[in-house]
């Protein structure tokens, strides 16, 4: 199969990156599961930009500044801040229904959340990202130029110089299997977009959908890029805590219209009582890690299994109104928001580090590229502001396209055929599924919100004795996608740990008790690639 490009993902970054180049290119997107299975779908709080006249970019790059705490690009902050109104010009063009509000300057509501100084999320209600999926989702089925292969996982990028090494190394496509036929197709593409999400399925809790197993973090290393701030894990600190509910999100756009972070019923004398102003002057209104944190500390503290969020002094026709997916989705689980608070922990949530790519998306591999959450662009720095992950995922998949469009075309050699031809049926599958569990449940344990160096060194010892179980079973076994996405893990988890390791203070999402002071000089982590 050749194509001009194939995007690796198809949430929000692959869709826009395919949307704008399909007028002139022949893509194939490739999904591991449906194009809404991905974690765009789910983004609750809306988009991040400067809309309005009381507002203004130097604003929002301080703002973005400030919650990264030291580590944010301020070059490339200022490239993503600046084309955020046209990004969402373009959305709009698409016809995606954002909340409307006549009294407003452009007459569509905006949100404030955690973080922001000022009012600037545009939002579709409590559901943005599916709104923007379903709407994106419609064109890229309808249009010619572009092929979808569902119930695809990619294994691994085909570079040059694993073909001949002394070749120049380029990108040349991409191995991926066919989970329902069960066999691996051979994409060659002039360029390959990594568009892959991020990775909070290597926690044992985490807000993410099933499909983010960080393949294209894992691919790109793998390939031979370098990889950066992976110790950099946000927790979103409010996801329902409930056993049916696989820690459904509860956005912080509920905070942002006054919700309170309150002790529940099993505190004792103390519930009830807010804790958030005890622990920051923003109280709710905090940043994500430091609300994330108190969360922790509060609950290791008193021996609890969550704290509440209360929304319930708001008119029940105002929470109706701005958070009906949310009301509905509590009221499945016996829950009334407009009465009850929602019982909620922490969850990972959001991967600020990944493959460093320019502002183009171009990695150190020619003729590769990340965008998105996969990718580390300097953005996030060492925690992500509310509600920019979108905004980085629209503007970086324009750059990338617009750079794509202008790369010379190369000349397509034949690729190889995938080799299957000294591998055999697995015996027994139980193997992936024990040590599936045991990676994320010692990754909680030991690389989660709070760190010392002997947990990350017991991770460390564990990920190396699990790392050899798998590249074991992969050379010997046919692949299936539980082996697939558990190799990507386990190699996202050593970036993770070794990241973390290398960090000797506490700064933003990394907390480490051994390290508690900040530095003065604030550095990425950049690890070379393999």
């Amino acid at each position: 199969m050749k194509f001009d490009v194939a995007i690796i993902g198809s949430g929000l970054a692959g869709l826009s990156v395919a949307l704008h180049l399909a007028h002139t290119q022949k893509v194939v997107i490739v999904s591991k599961g449906e194009l809404l299975d991905g974690a765009s779908n789910w983004a609750q709080g809306g988009i991040a930009a400067v809309l309005d006249s009381g507002d203004s970019h130097d604003q929002h790059i301080s703002d973005t500044l400030i919650a990264g705490a030291g580590l944010c690009d301020e070059a490339a902050t200022r490239f993503i801040v600046e084309h955020g109104r046209e990004a969402i010009e373009w959305l709009i063009e698409q016809g995606v229904p954002f909340t409307r509000d006549d009294q407003a300057e452009l007459g569509y509501h905006l949100t404030r959340e955690g973080g922001h100084s000022q009012r600037r999320i545009i939002h579709a209600a409590d559901a943005t990202g599916h709104a923007v999926q379903v709407t994106l989702e419609q064109q890229v089925r309808a249009h010619p130029n572009i092929t979808l292969l569902e119930h695809h996982c990619a294994i691994d990028v085909i570079s040059s110089k694993k073909l001949d090494a002394g070749s120049e190394p380029r990108c040349l496509g991409v191995y991926v299997q066919d989970i329902k036929a069960d066999k691996v197709l051979t994409i060659a593409a002039q360029h390959t977009v990594l568009a892959t999400g991020g990775a909070g399925k290597v926690y044992l809790y985490t807000s993410n959908p099933d499909s983010a197993t960080g393949d294209g973090i894992a691919m790109a290393w793998r390939a031979g890029c370098r990889v950066a701030n992976m110790e950099f894990i946000q927790f979103h600190p409010t996801c329902m805590y409930h056993p049916y509910a696989k820690s459904f999100l509860i956005s912080e756009a509920l905070r942002g219209e006054g919700a309170l972070l309150k002790l529940p019923q099993s505190a004792g004398a103390a519930a009830g009582k807010r804790f958030m102003p005890e622990h920051d002057e923003r109280a709710e209104l905090a940043p994500r890690d430091i609300v994330a944190r108190s969360i922790d500390f509060e609950m290791k503290k008193r021996g609890l299994d969550h704290v509440d969020l209360d929304i319930s002094h708001q008119p029940p026709e105002f929470i109706k109104e701005h958070f009906p997916t949310i009301q509905a989705r509590c009221l499945e689980f016996g829950i009334d928001i407009t009465r009850q608070p929602i019982p909620v922990v922490p969850a990972a949530h959001y991967t600020c580090g990944g493959v460093v790519t320019d502002m183009a998306g171009r990695t150190d591999l020619p003729g590769l590229y990340a965008v998105g959450e996969t990718a580390y662009t300097g953005l996030h720095g060492a925690n992500r502001l509310a509600s920019n992950s979108l905004l980085e995922c629209l503007v970086l998949g324009r750059a990338a396209a617009r750079d794509i469009e202008q790369q010379a075309i190369q000349e397509q050699a034949d690729l190889p055929d995938w080799d299957e031809s000294r591998v055999s049926d697995a015996d027994e599958e139980v193997v992936i599924a024990h040590n599936w569990d045991e990676l994320r449940r010692f990754m909680w344990n030991y690389v989660s919100i709070v760190r010392t160096d002997k947990r990350l060194q017991r991770a460390q010892h564990r990920i190396r004795l699990l790392k050899e179980e798998i590249d074991e079973y992969y050379a010997n076994f046919r692949i299936t996608r539980d082996l697939l996405e558990l190799r990507n893990l386990v190699d996202v988890a050593s970036l993770i740990v070794n990241s973390a390791l290398e960090r000797k203070e506490s700064r933003g999402l990394h907390f480490s008790r051994d390290y508690p002071q900040t530095l003065p000089r604030a550095t990425p982590t950049v690890l070379a690639g393999q």
